[in-house]
């Protein structure tokens, strides 16, 4: 308080001088006369003649001062002139020539040059003392606290568990909190201690915000929310000041919950090279958390949730029993879990009869409880677009594409020549995964652009799967490189196209994978620590890392060419009709393969990795026994997603497509 009245006094001391200046500078300038009018009245004054208005003033009051720029005189009535003069030297030798001595030369600066000089500089202190004084209420001082805007206290948030749907297992290790905050004693009777505090870990979009705001809302208690980066600050114990405040305003308000969303921006390990250096600001604030969390007193009813997606890098100091004592981790939902959550989003919304949501469901996994919000809010936006009383099945589908790769980008303007490439290079991708017996059904072709895509081709797997094997990794792998294949056989080696960028760039990426973390090459089980190869490594090892990229890829991509070989003239059936209807769902492309004559006319076994003889059966892949059953066009619903699911876009594992990619 000391200190903001103090600043406050300063800051009305600079004003006030501010003021007083301007006013100085604003006032009238004496009337200007001439060097010769100031050389008569000199020696008016020597003889004694003429009228005091012409005489200067021999008064000591009213001294002359000669300045480097002009000289200010009075005459001998008390009347102030001033006079310019080019030098000094030029007045003080008239005052001398005539005797006259009521004189004093000014070597100060002048108010010019004050004002120059002050004034600028008053400003800019205002502007700063203003901007801080801006920050908040509490004036200046506010730095050392969260912004309000923040960090808010809500009581009885109308969030329920009700609205938290597709994670119910963690809803039950949830709910422990919600009755330790409702009924302590019952936990204390039987000598248990609940945690401290939660960490909630799960990707992006899965809800960990949302599950916070229910368990405070179940609980019927007080919510605080922040963000763990508004701890960091350039000044050294800011944030450890404001990690105080905040826990002091949660034991004013127990019971109590306290959010740290992205507490990994606080809470990163110590110690790392080159991130924290023993007075780093970062490591202070760390330092005050963990005092905070262990200074919990159970009668006190505060319980501490903590959110991150990279659960990994945080300090073990905060994960040790007693602070961060329990980890609840959020998956993506199952199709049960999908299922409930587009239920939970659809409430409200009118869905036509035909609409169906376990469809929609079971087309995609891999997606969060973000991801399904969004799709549902888009199928509605379509719906009002072209005036619907209802949301049909054919604005979920058209809603999925638009979540993946957003909307259709029919203005483009493409050469037929293009069109045609773009059609071979997608079809490329559908022959070769048709062909497969590992590979995902396909269930959508295209040549209409989606965000930066010029084409796409949409498989999901059809059922949720956590574990790959090595056989679908690598007919993953001769998918992703199937529109390069098609290219060759085309155009030709030499007039290939960038289209495949983003292919070849995915492809790498999961041959390196195999060899480096997955131990599914040449090298055998020895795997490479975050699959990234350096100084501990050898160069000889990394040589063989690279010959056994290489070999992957160029199996794999020569085994699509013989695939396309073998059917150049399903390819080309294909692509023509591609280009007629732009896109292609899997019913549509059933219809033009004969499973059995097209498909396995031609001896498929040579190309499996399996080991089976060339002359064995062949059953056949699930890819194409999914494509001959009945698709209508409104079950194609597909969900893109690489390293976010297992269901994938042939357009890039990371779901979305490269700058000038055809199928990304």
């Amino acid at each position: 308080m000391r200190r903001l009245l103090a600043l406050l006094g300063l800051w009305i001391v600079l004003m006030a001088a501010l003021a007083g200046l301007v006013i100085a500078l604003r006032q009238p300038q004496p009337p200007q006369a001439s060097l010769g009018s100031l050389s008569q009245a000199v020696i008016d004054t020597q003889r004694g003649s003429g009228s005091p208005a012409l005489q200067i003033s021999t008064d000591p009051h009213h001294a002359a001062v000669v300045s480097s720029g002009q000289v200010v005189w009075w005459n001998a009535a008390g009347d102030e002139y001033s006079t310019a003069i080019t030098d000094q030297s030029v007045a003080i030798s008239i005052f001398t020539a005539h005797d006259y001595s009521n004189f004093g030369a000014d070597t100060g600066i002048p108010a010019s040059t004050l004002a120059l000089v002050i004034v600028p500089t008053l400003i800019i202190i205002g502007v700063i003392v203003v901007l801080y004084w801006r920050q908040g209420a509490g004036g200046p001082m506010s730095l050392l606290h969260s912004r309000s805007r923040t960090v808010a206290v809500r009581d009885r948030p109308p969030t329920r568990f009700s609205d938290v749907a597709g994670c119910d297992e963690v809803k039950v290790e949830m709910g422990e909190l919600v009755d330790f905050l409702r009924d302590p004693g019952h936990y204390h009777d039987l000598g248990a201690r609940v945690p401290k505090g939660v960490l909630l870990a799960g990707a992006p979009g899965t809800g960990k915000t949302l599950l916070a705001r229910a368990v405070a809302g179940e609980a019927d208690c007080a919510f605080i929310a922040v963000s763990g980066s508004e701890f960091v600050e350039m000044f050294v114990g800011v944030g450890a000041s404001r990690v105080r405040r905040i826990f002091a305003q949660a034991r004013r308000s127990a019971p109590c919950i306290v959010f740290v969303d992205e507490i990994d921006a606080v809470g990163r390990r110590r110690g790392d090279a080159g991130y924290n250096h023993g007075q780093d600001e970062r490591e202070q604030t760390l330092n005050q958390l963990l005092v905070e969390m262990d200074g919990f007193d159970q009668e006190q009813r505060i319980v501490v949730i903590g959110a991150t997606n990279r659960p990994d890098v945080l300090d073990e100091a905060l994960l040790r029993p007693g602070r961060f004592d329990r980890r609840v981790n959020l998956d993506p939902p199952d199709v049960a879990g999908r299922s409930a959550i587009l239920a939970l989003h659809a409430r409200g919304k009118p869905l036509s009869d035909d609409a169906d949501l376990e469809l929609v469901a079971r087309r995609t996994p891999g997606f969060t409880g973000a991801d399904l919000a969004s799709l549902v809010n888009e199928a509605a936006l379509l719906a009002a677009r072209e005036r619907c009383p209802a949301i049909g099945p054919r604005h979920l589908e058209m809603a999925v594409d638009r979540v993946l790769a957003g909307p259709e980008r029919r203005g483009r303007l493409i050469s037929l020549r293009e069109r045609r490439i773009v059609a071979y290079h997608e079809m490329g991708h559908a022959l070769v995964l048709t062909s497969l017996p590992e590979a995902d059904p396909v269930h959508r072709i295209s040549i209409i652009g989606r965000g930066r895509s010029l084409g796409w081709t949409l498989t999901v797997p059809e059922d949720d799967q956590v574990l790959t094997s090595r056989s679908q990794l690598t007919d993953r792998l001769t998918g992703l490189l199937g529109g390069r294949a098609a290219e060759e056989i085309v155009l030709g080696e030499g007039d290939i196209t960038t289209g495949g960028s983003d292919d070849l760039l995915t492809a790498t990426q999961l041959a390196r994978q195999m060899v480096t973390q997955f131990g599914m090459s040449g090298l055998g089980v020895r795997v490479v620590e975050n699959g990234a190869l350096g100084a501990a490594h050898s160069e000889e090892l990394q040589r063989r890392v690279d010959a056994e990229v290489d070999r992957l890829l160029d199996s794999a991509l020569h085994r699509a060419r013989e695939m396309l070989v073998a059917r150049r003239d399903q390819l080309d059936r294909l692509a023509e009709r591609l280009l007629e209807v732009e896109t292609m769902d899997a019913g549509e492309m059933a219809s033009l393969i004969d499973p059995v004559t097209d498909l396995h006319g031609v001896p498929v076994a040579r190309h499996r990795h399996d080991g089976r003889a060339p002359g064995a059966a062949t059953p056949v892949p699930a890819s194409v026994a999914a494509m001959a059953r009945s698709v209508p066009p409104s079950a194609a619903i597909a969900r893109a997603g690489g390293l976010r699911a297992r269901v994938r876009a042939v357009f890039g594992a990371r779901g979305r497509p490269g700058r000038g990619s055809l199928a990304g």
